[in-house]
């Protein structure tokens, strides 16, 4: 069994020398022990369990969420590779292609390797892949074993983000062997559960099509106080036959609303901020990367919420606020395992009036749209936008916290030296309510910016969660030695108070650049009614999810005089 452990590790790593030939650099070491390998096999076994000592593989990849990345680290030197940037663009055609140096195995050869005991093996086109190291380090290891011993084409089907170059390269990495073409699957009778998508605006900068999450220039997002991301495909909901059921957990009987029954109820209005979790995650990767969508600053809206306060509907069921209890949401986009999204808020928030939780019909004095929640979504104003549940179908009153994978195997933030051998997801809190932050959305990065008297304009956006209002953004484009206030678009003190400021700040300032200066990086931070500021470097708040990534914005542009 060594023997066969030992020599399948290094046809990976012929994999891995094909993938990664343009590192010499990185992979000298290890190209050095396999040449040896051939050349004397006991002395290359030997240096192969020396070198898994010191040669670690950091493997991330998407979950229901989407995004991957591989990284080779070399304890060797300095060197590293990175596969999100080095992947095989023609790498789709390798899962269709019958390995010759690799044996033939039949599904139930597969079959009987659906454990950590005998090894998780998985199929996908006419590949076999030996996954057993990859599960543990995957935050959605549950589902990925839902595909052991057998074929993951069906679940890729809808979960398509993994149809990438760079995901489809990691998994090329893994392969051990080619199926028997009588085994393999076909998806060609499946259908596309993508192919009911509502079109979307072609202004729209997509972060993944399937599930579709976008974002809209930043410049193009501070044009308007109020703006006109999902993890599954959207569904399709008829208004007429729609109800949300609203249980008490422990209780027999179950409340089941209609629309109509929603909007017979007093109706409220809220502007409020709806953000993703990970906003700004590509300023955090280009410092080291992360595991996610590579958001810029655009993963955020700032909209009109109107329909009925959660907090009458649950006080009409006799619901009192309780310290310790927890609000699910469920909503009705599945998986292929017919889990639905879901996520979860205190129950002392929902049921807090000036929480202004919103169970929400309308979005700019507009029917919500399908792509932003329709009949109803909640809206959970100051919290992260993973807790604002698009197309809801059910309220549970529980003990609990949600035990659905983007409550506790996602959105939760960790020191910056946990990393995917050494993360413990339940050790850390979900996200609720998100940091201060501010993002420079015009002038965009490398624009020539006319300088005019000596000045530049420039404008964004701040916001800080849990209903904390901006008092001030500060702007400097001289490395700090000088700081300029910038001016502050915001909803007046009668409609957000300190507590319930649920809404964005646009900003804008003109700034004096130095005469002589041909470029300048200019910096923005956020200062909100708590005194919380934005951390200035991503160094010390980065995470391995890409999340809570409000350190200060930097935008280096040339000057025109």
């Amino acid at each position: 069994m060594a023997r066969l452990s030992t020599i399948l590790r290094l046809k990976r790593l012929n994999s891995l020398l094909g993938i990664y030939k343009r590192s010499p650099s990185c992979l000298q070491s290890i190209q050095t022990n396999y040449r040896e390998y051939h050349h004397d096999h006991d002395r290359a076994r030997e240096n192969w369990w020396e070198i898994s000592k010191n040669q670690r593989f950091l493997l991330l990849t998407a979950g229901a969420i989407g995004g991957t990345i591989l990284t080779l680290s070399n304890d060797f030197g300095n060197a590293s590779v990175e596969a999100a940037e080095k992947y095989d663009p023609d790498i789709e055609k390798h899962h269709k292609t019958v390995r010759t140096d690799l044996p033939t195995y039949r599904m139930e050869d597969v079959a009987a390797h659906n454990n950590e005991k005998t090894g998780i093996w998985v199929t996908y086109g006419i590949g076999v892949y030996d996954i057993t190291e990859f599960v543990p380090k995957h935050p959605g290891s549950d589902k990925v074993m839902l595909g052991a011993g057998s074929a993951i084409d069906p679940f890729w089907h809808v979960f398509q983000q993994h149809n990438t170059p760079e995901v489809l390269t990691l998994l090329e990495t893994f392969r051990i062997g080619n199926l028997n073409p009588e085994d393999q699957v076909s998806t060609r009778d499946m259908g596309d559960p993508w192919s009911g998508e509502p079109r979307r605006h072609p202004i729209l900068k997509p972060a993944a099509q399937k599930p579709f999450n976008a974002e809209p220039p930043p410049s193009i997002l501070i044009d308007s106080f109020i703006t006109p991301k999902n993890h599954l495909p959207v569904p399709e909901i008829d208004e007429k036959t729609y109800e949300l059921e609203i249980e008490i957990e422990g209780v027999k009987k179950v409340t089941k609303m209609t629309l109509k029954d929603l909007k017979k109820l007093p109706k409220h209005s809220v502007t409020a901020v709806v953000m993703c979790g990970g906003n700004r995650r590509s300023d955090m990767d280009n410092v080291k990367k992360v595991k996610g969508l590579y958001w810029g600053p655009s993963a955020v809206g700032n909209a009109v919420w109107t329909g009925v306060k959660l907090c009458d509907v649950l006080a009409k069921m006799g619901v009192k606020s309780d310290e310790e209890k927890h609000v699910h949401f469920e909503g009705l986009d599945t998986d292929p395992t017919s889990t639905y999204y879901a996520a979860s808020i205190p129950l002392a928030k929902a049921m807090d009036p000036r929480g202004d939780v919103l169970l929400a019909y309308e979005m700019n004095g507009q029917p919500l749209s399908r792509d932003h929640g329709f009949p109803v979504r909640a809206i959970v104003p100051g919290t992260v936008g993973a807790r604002n549940v698009k197309w809801l179908g059910k309220i549970l009153i529980s003990d609990k916290e949600s035990d659905s994978h983007w409550q506790q195997k996602d959105y939760k933030g960790f020191s910056p030296s946990t990393d995917w051998d050494t993360v413990d997801f339940s050790k850390s809190p979900a996200i609720q309510h998100m940091p201060v932050t501010s993002a420079i959305c015009y002038p965009s990065p490398g624009d020539k910016v006319k300088v005019e008297d000596g000045f530049i304009t420039v404008k964004g956006y701040a916001w800080s969660g849990g209903g904390c209002r901006i008092v001030r953004v500060d702007l400097t484009c001289d490395g700090g030695e000088t700081w300029h206030v910038a001016e502050l678009e915001q909803e007046d003190l009668a409609k957000a108070p300190p507590g319930r400021a649920w809404s964005w700040t646009l900003w804008s300032a003109k700034i004096p650049v130095p005469k002589k200066a041909r470029e300048v990086e200019i910096w923005s931070k956020a200062v909100d009614s708590n005194y919380n500021v934005q951390p200035e470097s991503f160094k010390n708040t980065w995470n391995l999810r890409g999340v809570l990534s409000n350190a200060y914005s930097r935008v280096k542009v040339k000057l025109a005089k």
